[in-house]
């Protein structure tokens, strides 16, 4: 059995092109259960379809009736929520993204809601498929990460993981010959802030200053759009509600410890306090920097370097949900290619597929055992990195 862990020989290109339909039947199944037993945009839970998108269309919806700032108010928002879906009791879904998102908001809220919810998935899952591709551009590839089991999950949720993987990964593909372009994804990234902790410090460190100011260009163009399109009152009351995402979803954990898939999570889910939760967070958030930027310093290949930067932003972050583990795949990726080239290490076959399996088990685990899946395969993932940065540095220096 160790042998067979330690070859990795268990991972097939059967099992390769299995178990991605498997996930992907699985994900089809359910979206398609949901749709037929819905009423009035419902499901039998009496929660929105894709329960996270009703934020971002009672948002939109609530900008169309020159109501934008409001929108930042938790009453208000579910006030809109109940009359869109026509129901006293529809759970609350809060909105949280900077101001310059909400034009997006609006553009969707223009269509019923479910088509709404549909046309988002259908407009960001293939620009996630077309990184993919241009990462490994071979059918298994993109089989794994269409079949990816994180996909299921962004998906039912309506959720922005396609969209942030397809930025991440776009930037990075265009960083070494086309700075510009990998800048303007980078400042898009801006609507997920909590990801762009480490970009701007590796881009210099790495020397990529046309990649930073146009990334820093790119984002203060979207606050000065937003300002003009809403008035700068939009920016008082963003500010505003941070401390309720702060207070009552991260520390308090309102929506659940087994949803976020940070350390912080895993310290607040085993009793610890917010401040040790935010001391270990730290820790690892240094931890994490010094690594990377150690890794992005060095000579070693760009694929390890960008597989490096897509976990470490996910690990820097104390706000990161599962649906948000779409991100992972084109670290997934970035590390294959540069095996498939280079060699397979000791147990890595065996750790890519667990790690790819992951995001199905991470939810129920951390729910009804308390087990942080999802937290240790991303940082499995970012050891693994390193390990074979380490090595290639060393076989350098021989």
């Amino acid at each position: 059995m160790l042998s067979l862990l330690k070859s990795g020989r268990w991972v097939s290109d059967r099992l390769i092109q299995r178990a991605p339909l498997f996930s992907i039947g699985i994900g089809i199944s359910m979206l398609f259960g949901m749709i037929v037993t819905s009423h009035g945009g419902l499901d039998l839970l009496g929660r929105p379809l894709g329960t996270d998108f009703s934020n971002v269309y009672s948002a939109g919806h609530m900008v169309l009736n020159d109501q934008a700032a409001a929108a930042y108010t938790p009453g208000d928002q579910h006030r809109v929520q109940k009359e869109i879906f026509n129901h006293p009791d529809v759970p609350f879904y809060r909105w949280h993204y900077p101001p310059f998102f909400l034009i997006i908001a609006a553009g969707l809220a223009v269509l019923p809601y479910t088509l709404s919810w549909l046309t988002w998935m259908a407009a960001t899952l293939p620009v996630y498929l077309y990184t993919a591709k241009r990462i490994i551009n071979h059918r298994f590839g993109v089989l794994a990460a269409l079949g990816f089991p994180a996909i299921s999950v962004n998906l039912l949720h309506g959720q922005n993981g396609f969209l942030s993987a397809a930025l991440i990964a776009g930037a990075l593909l265009s960083l070494r010959s086309k700075p510009i372009i990998a800048g303007l994804l980078i400042g898009l990234l801006a609507y997920k802030p909590q990801f762009g902790i480490l970009f701007p410090i590796v881009l210099l460190a790495g020397g990529y200053y046309r990649t930073f100011a146009t990334a820093t260009l790119t984002l203060f163009c979207m606050c000065a759009l937003a300002s003009a399109v809403f008035g700068m009152e939009i920016w008082h009351a963003f500010l505003e509600s941070r401390h309720f995402s702060r207070t009552v979803i991260l520390e308090a954990g309102s929506t659940g410890w087994f949803k976020i898939q940070t350390l912080f999570s895993v310290i607040r889910m085993w009793g610890g306090s917010v401040l040790f939760a935010y001391i270990a967070q730290s820790v690892l958030a240094l931890f994490v920097l010094a690594a990377t930027i150690w890794i992005w310093r060095r000579a070693v290949d760009y694929d390890l370097k960008a597989a490096s930067l897509i976990t470490g932003a996910l690990l820097m972050t104390p706000y990161m949900f599962d649906y948000d583990m779409v991100v992972m795949a084109p670290a997934l990726l970035f590390l294959v290619r540069y095996s498939l080239s280079t060699g397979w290490v000791s147990y890595e076959r065996s750790a890519l597929a667990l790690i790819w399996l992951s995001p199905l088990f991470a939810r129920p685990a951390g729910l009804f055992l308390g087990l942080p899946i999802g937290v240790i395969a991303i940082l499995s993932l970012f050891t693994l990195i390193l390990f074979k940065a380490q090595k290639a540095r060393r076989r350098l220096d021989a």
